[in-house]
């Protein structure tokens, strides 16, 4: 297949009017003689974005732990742009994530988002910082469980979230980080104690601002340390509720927009009308598109990726090129995914999005198949 007539964003961030080749479900060099044509129509092709964090959409909830919900998440995804997902956990009991676990390493993808991974998200948290987090399932850090879980998932578990400062991380970090991704999150870590777990080998961190001491010109924390270290990344909710449109653009300016991986924390009730949802086993009240537990604690969003890029971009003055790239490539390098998605590039697979001058939907392909919608 050959789509003509697109403004194609290659991986240098830069746009390219062009054509795009496809054959056999990935990008290659050059087209056939013969091969069916589609008129792009100016849009822009942009690579399908890779959600790297969140819980759930359309009333359907990862720990959920039902084939039947990731199959309605991950057409829901699609059909917003969201070719690849990873979704969270939550701190729930021990039991539910191995049920978890379990489905996910039966789920066969079906032409839509692709399960690409699980970010593990609790239960090796601080009960300070817990956020919408159930602090009767925090419990420390445990190598063993770690690797019951990933066994169980089938090796999906790309990253993992933890408090530096509580029972066993640092060991924790020095034993498992040749595994997986190791985030920081959920913590109270002075500046000190983050630097201490960047060292050993943590490299991410996660929800940056939420759930976490405040980024202080005497006490810069867990924020700090992670602006100190360049092989740290970290993750962003541009929905406009979570982080002030100046603080975003902060970010990009002290990180680098190379380091920032956009996210969206939806949950359950993403896609759907106000009113009382769960995150978690906890009741969450949405209003518009903010989420919150009954105390007024932030419980997740109710935006999904796309529209957080759109928010970046539209409302926070990020660059395009930088929020895709944020949303996309970022992502995918991150959690070790970039060798088969997050950039138009021959040998991939052809998971795309066409996007209007307004960044509206235009089309979405999986695979090079374009998705109904």
């Amino acid at each position: 297949m050959i789509i003509k007539n697109v403004q194609i964003f290659r991986e240098d961030k830069t746009f390219e009017t062009g054509e795009l080749y496809i054959e056999e479900g990935r990008f290659t060099e050059t087209g056939k003689d013969g091969e069916p044509v589609v008129d792009g129509e100016g849009c822009m092709a942009v690579p399908g974005l890779v959600d790297i964090h969140f819980h759930g959409c359309v009333g359907a909830d990862f720990c959920d732990g039902e084939i039947e919900g990731v199959r309605k998440m991950a057409r829901y995804e699609a059909e917003n742009g969201i070719t690849s997902i990873c979704p969270a956990t939550m701190t729930i009991p021990e039991e539910e994530l191995h049920r978890v676990m379990k489905m996910a390493a039966a789920w066969k993808n079906e032409g839509t988002a692709k399960l690409v991974g699980i970010n593990m998200e609790g239960p090796f948290i601080s009960e300070k910082k817990k956020g919408a987090q159930a602090a009767e399932n925090i419990r420390p850090c445990d190598a063993g469980l770690f690797r019951t879980f990933q066994e169980e998932s089938g090796g999906l578990i790309r990253l993992v979230d933890i408090a530096p400062e509580t029972e066993g991380a640092m060991e924790f970090i020095s034993e498992v980080k040749g595994e997986t991704v190791i985030s920081l999150a959920h913590t109270t870590a002075d500046f000190e104690t983050a630097s201490e777990a960047l060292r050993r080998g943590a490299s991410h961190v996660t929800h940056l601002y939420n759930a976490m001491p405040p980024f202080g010109h005497r006490e810069p924390g867990v924020i700090g340390a992670a602006a100190d270290n360049e092989n740290c990344h970290v993750e962003l909710i541009c929905d406009g509720i979570h982080i002030h449109p100046a603080v975003v653009r902060a970010t990009f300016a002290l990180f680098g927009p190379e380091r920032v991986i956009l996210i969206s924390d939806s949950m359950r009730a993403t896609g759907l009308t106000d009113g009382k949802y769960t995150l978690g086993g906890q009741d969450v009240y949405v209003r518009g598109a903010r989420a919150t537990l009954e105390d007024g604690t932030i419980a997740g969003s109710a935006t999904n990726l796309m529209g957080c890029l759109r928010v970046a971009v539209l409302q926070m003055g990020i660059p395009l090129e930088d929020a895709l790239a944020s949303a996309s490539m970022n992502p995918a390098k991150e959690i070790g995914i970039y060798d088969r998605c997050g950039s138009i590039t021959p040998g991939k697979a052809a998971d795309f999005i066409l996007l209007d001058k307004d960044l509206n939907i235009r089309a979405v392909y999986v695979d090079g198949k374009k998705l109904e919608m």
